[in-house]
């Protein structure tokens, strides 16, 4: 499995990306265009192989921050065990029984490799040949192109025992195949991700909640299993500043009724005894 950014509709639109698979025992290829090389279409990706083949033993990939994480363990991963940090992908994929192995050389990956080198030239023709400008329409001219690409490369397997495990009947994609991240809940019920705050309508009594970045674009706020109703706060609160008179801290301490300050007043009325020197 890899990524192949490419200039595949030659200047007829924009750039895209070519998530290509390739079976090493068979030789049959599944791909798919995008936008970018990213988690998301990863995992899209993914879903639309394993829905077509079911879930394979292992994918054999690079070492790209999509799918190996560059973060390092917290303490408390730490404390747990943890060999080392997951990114998105591998743990969605761990989640589902699937083996991730990690290429460390483009070399190490020549199957997929050398399938882009194919595709950057058959299929770049074949798009030019059709007029194709658009994500979709290349999308479109897959579904028609792959079957038959694969009727001519394809090779019989070694062993005819497909491994490929089948989806269960009620898989939800969008479920297993998503970014989770965990967040903490504020005293006013708000959590805050990527810059936005988001304020949690039902009553939580957890700390801690998940969110859940899916497939299909949605978003979920997670607790305990449950979706909860949250509403996204466009512009964060004031915060009320509290303006003090500094005078009543400043201002010297009265004194008692019986400081002699009071009694200045009779002190001096009195007559007083002059003392001569002499």
């Amino acid at each position: 499995m890899d990524g192949s950014d490419h200039d595949w509709l030659e200047g007829r639109g924009h750039e895209l990306v070519l998530m290509g698979y390739i079976d090493d025992a068979t030789n049959t290829v599944f791909a798919k265009f995008y936008d970018y090389e990213g988690t998301i279409p990863a995992m899209d990706s993914f879903h639309g192989y394993i829905k077509k083949y079911g879930i394979p033993q292992s994918v054999y990939l690079d070492r790209h921050t999509t799918y190996k994480s560059p973060r390092k363990l917290t303490p408390e991963e730490e404390l747990e065990g943890i060999p080392r940090a997951l990114s998105q992908f591998e743990r969605a994929l761990s989640e589902l029984g699937v083996e991730v192995i990690h290429a460390y050389s483009p070399q190490a990956k020549g199957r997929v490799e050398r399938l882009f080198g194919i595709l950057q030239d058959r299929l770049v023709k074949e798009m030019r040949l059709r007029g194709i400008k658009t994500k979709q329409e290349a999308n479109d001219f897959l579904q028609e192109y792959l079957p038959l690409f694969n009727r001519q490369f394809s090779i019989p397997a070694a062993n005819d025992t497909d491994i490929h495990v089948e989806l269960p009947k009620y898989f939800n994609a969008n479920k297993a195949l998503c970014i989770r991240t965990e967040r903490t809940v504020k005293n006013d019920h708000t959590i805050v991700l990527n810059t936005n705050m988001y304020q949690i309508e039902d009553n939580v009594t957890t700390k801690k909640v998940t969110i859940e970045e899916r497939m299909d674009g949605s978003f979920h706020i997670m607790s305990k299993g449950v979706s909860l109703k949250y509403r996204e706060i466009t512009e964060r609160p004031r915060k009320v500043q509290i303006v003090q008179d500094r005078r009543v801290h400043n201002s010297p301490p009265v004194p008692l009724k019986n400081h002699p300050w009071r009694k200045w007043d009779e002190w001096n009325s009195k007559p007083k005894k002059r003392i001569y020197p002499y």
